[in-house]
């Protein structure tokens, strides 16, 4: 079959994909060689997305409660509802939630209709949670929200600074252009991050920081610069302006000394990074949610800009701060205007915008000012100020901080729409209407990446059932409210083609987004539409969108860090695994993805174990003001002592505990209104259980089980749930499928195992013990997909069954690390590149490259300690 080219579904980085159609619902899927932002590289999450296409747990027909409806059931359901409430209330009582995971046409439709036609500018968007401190620090510096760097910009860097990124994981394809570099021209490597993350692994530097402390770190590195001479006075006095007294704050209390302490690193660690990044022009900084994600994210952005306009490192090949976003649109939606603190195309609500928006959107009711944000809109509805919203491919009762009165919201509300893709989620249970929504390869539009490289997002799969793309869903309930020819589009280059004119209406140079060359495009030139960056490479003039043409430097302070509570005396940080994305509505469709990690896990320092009596595989239970849950505790020397990390992705359809959004409170940085998910107050507890175990399950349907602890993830032909818990297990055997029943028990050990057969076939699985080891679950899953099955699966292994390999270290391969282990002392192997030769692992993605540099310094230590 043809091949499409598309853009990947998940991060920032906006990889370009090349999809083959295999089937109904399958495609194989490849990097696109020609796409500028990874040249054909794809990591783990990409080269999997063909896993995902299928449609368990699809929405596939509109609902109105628990009914099946007609799309004009529904569609004139949402819009009466709206229009009543919106003459009742007024419209500041209605709002839409919507994400990154939209095309740039579907976003400009739903801006279009809340803040020209209904009158608010209550429409906010997910990508709030990951990087409106960026947008704002933008902003502040610059006078427009634009992205001064592009990935090229890596390319030429003699050093680069990754500030609170984990990008092996988190933007593993950037991480490999940055090794590519280092190899090519010995570009120098800084991570600053609390956290030793793999991102460490053979940088040259690594400064374990004190959560939240990057303002005086960046001001400290600014007073070094200053004192030493290597500030860029000509481009201050000629781009670059400053507060009267910012240059006295800067060399106030910023010294070596100081700015160590507060930081809470080593005084000759820290000059040895301001000797670096001083004697280095060519400089990248790149940050991430470590810096966002904080009550203080905007000022922590601003400092690293500060840095960068002092020297004059901005505007010239490899030489930028380099804000790296989260999803694959948070950029579109930062162009049309997704943010409610911002009202389209760059711009913002003074007056002159509010009338230039409104004559050309000939707007009967333009909003004159922001909206609520995401962590307001939600606080407004628990205070029954919203009485409608509208949530689009999101799931906010999992990923907002504060879940739980997130989700009380959604059940208080007194109408609630959701449009998605998946039939269940978090959110979507407590929807009165549900609509289906294009998933990614059903889905037709644009999407702006990290470095505002703009691509096609193109369908290669047909819609199923009834699912209808966004922007159509959006454009249907506006026309039903009565704004037909406001709406009136029959294809996304209609939206295209608005949204580019948009942007050059008088537009005279004041804003460097501008798409003036698309405005006219022709349908067929929108279809054959090659990846483009806007704005050229800006600032290289040294001209700044702001009223003088100069850059702005921002004084910055450094809040007082909090030191730890008698009641939360450790440190919460929370954020990505490698191989999952945000709430596992797709990557928890992959059962390759889901053996990296396949419980959510709270790291922890061995000290702070130690001193609460926690060993590593306990269940722990992770508390805060805000709720708490259990997690799976995994012993980390990455972690700082005092400070513990969970990951962001488990939700109630996927674990009965890890719901990590319960734990973070809803404080948000004053300027740009993001919360701050890093450095929360919390304490840990060991959790103590009777019996642990694990079942397997044929099918995909999920399973509600009565334990204390059941964690889900998929695998070929059905399902595997790690459990534990109290009580007796035999009620477990409720879940078991029918057929053929054998059953093995330990007494002594407390030892049960019990299996259930049909036609050869295994149907299920359950093992628990009370005090004994539990088998690897690799044998007993590969018998989903057997025949010929018999009483010896309560062995856990066949005849003549090969070694366990392990816990999955390289996705793409499926090697585990028993294997890698194994490989290096029997072959010798002496580097990366030789384990890529030998098994084949990290020759795909390299997103494992960074642990099999890990795995083979221990393995080579260890050897060394048995010979001595």
């Amino acid at each position: 079959m043809t091949s499409v080219r598309t853009t990947c579904a998940y991060c920032g980085v906006g990889c370009g994909i090349s999809a083959t159609p295999t089937g109904p619902r399958s495609a194989d899927i490849k990097g696109d060689e020609a796409h500028p932002a990874n040249a054909g590289r794809l990591c783990s999450k990409g080269t999997h997305l063909g896993e995902t296409v299928g449609l368990t747990g699809r929405l596939l027909h509109p609902m109105i409660g628990n009914r099946r409806a007609s799309w004009d059931k529904a569609l004139d359901l949402v819009a009466r509802k709206f229009r009543e409430t919106i003459d009742r209330h007024g419209p500041d009582s209605v709002a839409f939630y919507v994400s990154g995971q939209l095309m740039t046409e579907d976003y400009y439709v739903a801006n279009k209709l809340m803040k020209g036609f209904i009158g608010s500018a209550n429409i906010d968007t997910n990508s709030r949670l990951c990087m409106s401190s960026a947008v704002a620090g933008h902003n502040r510096a610059f006078g427009e929200d634009v992205v001064p760097a592009s990935y090229d910009d890596l390319d030429e860097a003699d050093l680069i600074v990754l500030v609170g990124s984990n990008t092996a994981w988190c933007h593993p394809i950037v991480y490999q252009r940055i090794q590519a570099a280092r190899a090519a021209r010995g570009t120098k490597l800084v991570v600053i991050d609390p956290r030793r993350t793999e991102s460490c692994e053979g940088a040259d530097l690594h400064l374990p920081v004190k959560p939240g402390t990057d303002v005086a770190l960046m001001n400290g590195l600014l007073a070094w610069v200053a004192a030493e001479g290597a500030t860029d006075p000509a481009f201050l006095a000629d781009h670059v302006s400053a507060p009267e007294d910012f240059w006295d704050h800067v060399r106030d209390g910023h010294d070596l000394w100081t700015t160590a302490k507060t930081c809470d690193i080593a005084p000759a660690l820290l000059e040895q990074f301001y000797k670096l990044f001083a004697a280095t022009p060519r400089t990248v900084t790149l940050f991430s949610q470590g810096i966002n994600q904080s009550i203080r994210g905007t000022d922590q952005v601003n400092a690293i800009i500060n840095v960068h306009l002092a020297t004059g490192r901005i505007g010239k090949p490899g030489a930028a701060p380099f804000s790296i976003t989260g999803q694959p649109n948070a950029m579109g939606g930062r162009e049309v205007g997704g943010l409610a603190s911002s009202l389209a195309a760059h711009m913002d609500f003074a007056p002159e915008n509010v009338e230039r928006v409104g004559r050309f959107w000939a707007a009967p009711a333009m909003a004159t000012k922001p909206g609520l944000k995401a962590v307001d809109l939600f606080r407004a509805i628990n205070e029954g100020r919203i009485k409608a919203l509208w949530i689009m491919a999101t799931n906010p009762a999992v990923s907002m901080p504060d879940a739980g009165r997130v989700r009380e919201a959604l059940e208080a509300i007194p109408f609630l729409v959701v449009s998605d893709i998946m039939a269940d989620t978090d959110s979507s249970t407590h929807a009165h209407v549900r609509l289906p929504a294009a998933g990614w390869g059903e889905k037709d539009g644009t999407v702006t990446n990290s470095d505002r490289t703009i691509s096609r997002q193109r369908p290669f799969l047909p819609l199923p059932e009834e699912a209808k793309p966004d922007w159509w869903i959006v454009k249907e309930v506006a026309r039903r409210m009565g704004w037909r020819s406001a709406f009136a589009y029959d294809r996304p280059a209609d939206i295209w083609r608005e949204h580019a004119r948009l942007t050059a209406y008088r537009n005279d140079g004041e804003r460097l987004l501008n798409l003036r060359s698309h405005a006219t495009i022709g349908n067929d030139a929108y279809d054959a539409m090659e990846p483009f960056r806007w704005g050229g490479t800006p600032f290289a003039d040294g001209r700044f969108p702001t009223p003088d043409g100069k850059a702005r430097l921002v004084l910055t302070r450094q809040m007082e860090v909090q030191e730890p509570l008698r009641d939360w005396p450790m440190t919460l940080n929370t954020g990505r695994y490698r191989d999952q994305w945000h709430t596992m509505s797709r990557t928890g469709l992959s059962p390759k993805l889901a053996r990296h990690r396949e419980e959510p896990q709270v790291e922890i320092h061995p000290k702070d174990a130690e001193a609460l009596g926690i060993v590593d595989r306990d269940l722990a239970r992770v508390q805060t003001a805000q709720g708490n849950s259990i997690f799976r505790v995994s012993l980390s020397e990455g972690q700082r002592p005092g400070e513990i990390f969970t990951p962001i992705h488990w939700t109630d359809r996927m674990s009965s505990g890890g719901r990590t959004g319960l734990l973070p409170r809803p404080l948000v940085d004053p300027h740009s209104g993001q919360p701050g998910f890093k450095s929360t107050p919390a304490s840990v507890e060991k959790v103590a259980t009777e019996w642990s175990g694990f079942l397997i399950l044929r099918g995909d349907e999920p399973a509600k089980l009565p334990c204390l602890w059941s964690t889900r993830i998929t695998v070929p032909g059905g399902a595997l749930y790690e459990i534990a818990g109290n009580g007796d297990p035999a009620r477990l055997d409720a879940f078991l499928p029918k057929g053929d029943r054998v059953e093995a028990m330990d007494a002594s050990r407390g030892t049960r195992r019990v299996a259930t057969i049909g036609e050869g076939r295994l149907n299920g699985v359950l093992f628990v013990t009370r005090t004994g080891l539990l088998p690897s679950r690799d044998w007993l899953i590969g018998q989903l997909q057997a025949e010929g099955v018999g009483g010896s699966v309560l062995a856990a292994r066949g005849p003549g069954s090969q070694p366990e390999k392990g816990a999955t270290v390289c996705v793409c391969f499926d090697i585990g690390l028993n294997q890698i282990v194994a490989a290096i002392r029997e072959q010798d192997l002496v580097d990366v590149a030789a384990i890529g030769k030998a098994l084949g692992a990290g020759t795909n993605c390299g997103s494992c490259r960074p642990a099999l540099a890990n795995i083979l310094t221990r393995t080579s230590q260890e050897t060394l300690h048995a010979a001595e």
